[in-house]
């Protein structure tokens, strides 16, 4: 396992668009554990494999470090419900945070670590966390879709 290189902003490789996993192999076995470690160092709830430079559709999120992490693959958002206007914040954005309309639930078709399809439903702020990891394999990133005059930037100590 390692500690990946987040890709920060003005990064090109953030505005592509991931392709689908053809083949769960050994080296997105350990494209998974780098990115859970990677994202774990920097305290984050998500990562998406473009924020560590690999252009392949694999998201990790964690919202609770008690609770076993998500793993998805060629994730897919099939369903949303409501809103809700939310603090976000991005590894590849360091210190920068801003409100953003997510939706409030969602509902998602992705394959887990071993190829399983699987659904998964997320509330809050797993639903926030799936919106916004998905939208980095389409080469969206948060800070586009911020509601004008929210961004605030934060000096790291």
């Amino acid at each position: 396992m390692a500690i990946r290189v987040i890709r920060e902003e003005g990064d090109e490789i953030l505005k592509k668009i991931s392709k689908p996993v053809e083949e769960i192999d050994e080296k997105i076995q350990i494209l998974i554990e780098d990115m859970l470690e990677t994202m774990r160092k920097y305290n984050g709830v998500g990562l998406a494999a473009v924020q560590v430079g690999v252009l392949k559709q694999v998201v990790v999120i964690q919202t609770d470090y008690e609770e076993e992490p998500i793993i998805l693959i060629n994730p897919k958002i099939v369903k949303t419900k409501g809103e809700q206007t939310v603090e976000e914040g991005c590894l590849s954005f360091p210190n920068k945070f801003a409100k953003v309309v997510r939706p409030e639930e969602v509902e998602v078709e992705a394959m887990n670590q071993l190829g399983k399809k699987i659904k998964i439903k997320g509330k809050d702020l797993l639903a926030q966390a799936l919106a916004h990891e998905i939208d980095h394999l389409q080469g969206e990133v948060f800070i586009d879709k911020i509601l004008p005059g929210t961004l605030e930037i934060v000096n790291p100590e």
